[in-house]
């Protein structure tokens, strides 16, 4: 059995949903977002579905789903809300040998947004990664002010005690960029997604053979 990831980024809109969706159908995967917003603008989970083509069955639903495109505790707070990180768990076998959901391939969990992003008034993106114990893939943009962000998400993850599996550089491609991050986060560039003009399953495969590190997803 491949072993599950949390994807979160060094910011948002970084390209967290193209690379989780990537993964969901280079490893034959299953999807959850459990904190959702922004969710009137249409879900990370309907978009995963839609480039990976997988069935809506190989999705979690969000655990929080909100309208407003903020962050989390201001989201769940518009509408009387507070988010408990107590009510995000991942789906277990039951006591028959069972399962709440056919898990038979590896999940992979998308954050909101950056790590220090709260999710409520007292915890952030990172105490979910904690929580779930799982190891992250941090997606990284190309461009100028990536070395800087991303030091900064993978020292905040290691600090806190996250296993970090790696970065995937999304953008044009920069090696000078790919350098400084491998040497100052000490982090190794399992990845890279190049600009895509179409998004769909064959191309996110693509990019999986031609540009991924295989032997960092078994």
């Amino acid at each position: 059995m491949k072993e599950d990831f949390f994807v979160t980024g060094t910011d948002t809109n970084v390209g967290k949903t193209v690379l989780s969706a990537l993964l969901v159908a280079a490893l034959d995967g299953f999807y959850w977002k459990p904190i959702q917003t922004g969710a009137s603008e249409g879900t990370d989970r309907d978009a995963v579905v839609g480039w990976a083509e997988v069935p809506r069955e190989r999705t979690l639903p969000e655990r929080y789903s909100y309208d407003l495109p903020v962050s989390p505790h201001l989201a769940a707070e518009a509408v009387g809300e507070t988010i408990d990180l107590e009510h995000i768990r991942r789906p277990q076998p039951d006591s028959s040998g069972g399962s709440q959901m056919d898990l038979n391939g590896p999940l992979i969990v998308e954050g909101a947004g950056g790590v220090m992003v709260p999710i409520n008034w007292t915890e952030s993106m990172l105490d979910l990664i904690l929580q779930l114990r799982l190891p992250v893939v941090v997606a990284s943009r190309t461009a100028i002010g990536t070395i800087n962000h991303t030091t900064l998400t993978v020292n905040a993850l290691r600090d806190a005690g996250a296993k970090v599996k790696g970065v995937v550089m999304i953008g044009r491609e920069n090696r000078d960029n790919e350098r400084s991050i491998e040497q100052f986060a000490d982090v190794s560039i399992i990845g890279r997604i190049p600009f895509l003009e179409t998004i769909n399953r064959n191309s996110l495969l693509q990019v999986f053979q031609a540009h991924f590190d295989k032997q960092a997803f078994r």
